[in-house]
């Protein structure tokens, strides 16, 4: 029985199973995600919440605790300097597991083990703005109607008003105009009209006064009977 002993072999002795862990745990802090066996998902888990507590506390000791660990300086003091703002506020749950599947080959099951800080960070950036209280919005409705407009925009509407009416009764006054020439042109069309129609009567009425004067010259036959 293996009791107080925790952690697993994976049928490699003690110092390959640490350099193997050393090596996957400096992989997830640089690359956020490494893809592996579900079993040393889930033992990695351990070693990296044990850097990222130590990175939270921040002190010279745990910094050098961290590089006992990890293979490169430059992710230790990475983790370092963003532990707090990425993982402050929270006490556990650093590192999510996803089961991807079994591997070709082997056929041994496959999971995907991040950092899930990314995520954390886009939730606080998608939070809906809190709804303002009924009286800030009175009030702001009310500042807006009190606000004193500008005076260029409106001088500018008033010439702009101005300028429309004066069109409209120069328009008016033209089409006023145009009736009353057309009122002085229709007297002159009846006219001309009428005129012909004089014409043609007066030209009637001149061969009936010419046949009337030639019977008032020529004396009849009974009045030539009567003289002789």
């Amino acid at each position: 029985m293996r009791h107080r002993k925790s952690g697993i072999k994976l049928n490699r002795t003690s110092s390959h199973r640490e350099a193997m862990f050393r090596n996957m745990v400096t992989s997830l802090f640089k690359h956020d995600r490494i893809k592996t066996t579900d079993i040393k998902a889930k033992e990695l888990r351990k070693w990296a919440d044990h850097l990222i507590t130590l990175a939270k506390r921040g002190d010279l000791h745990a910094r050098r605790q961290a590089l006992s660990i990890v293979r490169e300086k430059n992710v230790v003091h990475k983790l370092f300097e963003e532990a707090v703002e990425k993982f402050g506020k929270s006490s556990g749950g650093y590192t999510r597991i996803t089961k991807l599947g079994r591997r070709p080959g082997d056929a041994a099951p496959v999971s995907l083990i991040e950092l899930i800080v990314a995520e954390k960070e886009m939730k606080k950036a998608t939070k809906k703005s809190k709804p303002k209280p009924k009286a800030e919005k009175k009030a702001e409705k009310k500042a807006e109607k009190t606000v004193e407009k500008p005076v260029e925009p409106v001088a500018e509407t008033i010439e702009e008003k101005s300028e429309d009416t004066e069109s409209a009764v120069e328009a008016k006054e033209e089409i006023s105009e145009d009736k009353v020439e057309a009122k002085a042109e229709e007297p002159a069309v009846e006219a001309k009209e009428e005129a012909p129609e004089d014409k043609v009567e007066a030209k009637a009425a001149e061969p009936a006064a010419e046949a009337e004067e030639s019977t008032e010259d020529t004396p009849s036959d009974s009045e030539e009977e009567k003289k002789s």
